[in-house]
């Protein structure tokens, strides 16, 4: 046998494994790691006093640091209302977000409930606390706004942007006791990053240290509206992902929870990846889901944020109205 034959099966037999390595890395990193099993633990409001204990329990959980309108929001005719609604705020904001909205359903008659996300609403705006943010959280404000809105209407409405959108939609795929959720560019996948690599983003991101980076990097902490988080964390935003493929993992398995969802695409969003939203409606749909779709169109170009009157640029006349059609219908 010759020395170059002998030498070709050593290269061979290391060559091997190598890319075996190789491709069980890959298989790894292009994969969701660390999907949490995230259940859902209703104790539901019985009636409005209830639901008032319930909030007092949240707002005596906030910081004392809070900005004044990070605050716990609720608009309430002081009875339960046929109709309850829950509006959650995108990451780095706070209730204000949807504080004029809130006001547009309330004068309509319903019962609204605006809470802080974990960690957010806080007087610092350059706060780190954002940073510990987790998907397990986010799940479990989902639980306990729901809870609450039980006892403030006698049917209960969810709707969320960006992050919050994300956060309504574990609701919706939870919450049997959600007779609506209204889903508006959730961020189950980030514009700057191909639909094919979300899961390998998150997962290195996730395993990598935090880094903070501008909204802005001209305005940085000068970026409107003030009241939000002028920074975001990476770990905050792989947190986000994560609570999104754990919908996904569990919408594969079981129709949604929810009586009825509507998901709303922005067409001009410039932030989200929305073709990996799209993935979810495709697999809630295969499940028989009561699903509606709709999108503003891009030649609106309305900003990611096209709930906060305070954003520049702001297209409220527009998005107000078919938001409350959407609701009432």
């Amino acid at each position: 046998m010759s020395k170059n034959f002998l030498n070709g099966i050593q290269k061979q037999w290391i060559t091997v494994p190598v890319s075996m390595l190789v491709i069980a890395m890959a298989i790894l990193i292009l994969n969701p790691q660390n999907i949490p099993v995230l259940q859902s633990h209703p104790r539901p409001a019985h009636n409005y006093t209830e639901a008032l204990q319930l909030i007092e329990n949240l707002q005596n959980e906030e910081r004392q640091k809070m900005n004044p309108v990070g605050r716990l929001q609720l608009m309430s005719h002081q009875k339960k209302t046929d109709r309850a609604i829950i509006l959650v705020h995108g990451y780095t904001s706070c209730p204000q977000q949807f504080h004029e909205l809130g006001l547009r359903f309330f004068s309509a008659g319903y019962n609204v409930l605006i809470a802080p996300l974990p960690h957010h609403g806080l007087a610092d705006p350059m706060t780190k606390e954002q940073s510990r943010l987790t998907a397990g959280e986010l799940a479990a404000y989902a639980d306990r706004t729901v809870d609450i809105a039980r006892g403030l209407g006698n049917q209960v409405i969810m709707m969320g942007l960006s992050a919050g959108g994300v956060t309504t939609a574990w609701a919706a795929q939870n919450r049997n006791d959600v007779d609506l959720a209204v889903i508006i560019s959730p961020a189950f996948g980030f514009k700057k990053v191909p639909s094919s690599l979300t899961a390998a983003a998150m997962n290195i991101y996730g395993f990598l240290p935090d880094v903070f980076e501008w909204w802005d990097p001209v305005l940085k902490e000068k970026v409107l509206p003030a009241h939000g988080y002028p920074q975001y964390s990476r770990h905050a935003l792989v947190e986000i992902l994560r609570l999104g493929f754990a919908v996904k993992d569990e919408a594969r398995h079981k129709t949604p929870a929810a009586g009825k969802i509507v998901l709303i695409y922005n067409a001009n969003d410039n932030m989200i990846n929305n073709d990996v939203t799209e993935e979810l409606a495709t697999v809630w749909q295969e499940h028989y889901a009561n699903l509606k779709t709709c999108e503003f169109n891009s030649r609106l170009k309305l900003t990611h944020d096209l709930i906060d009157p305070a954003q520049p640029n702001q297209r409220i006349d527009i998005v107000y109205p078919l938001l409350m059609e959407l609701v009432s219908r």
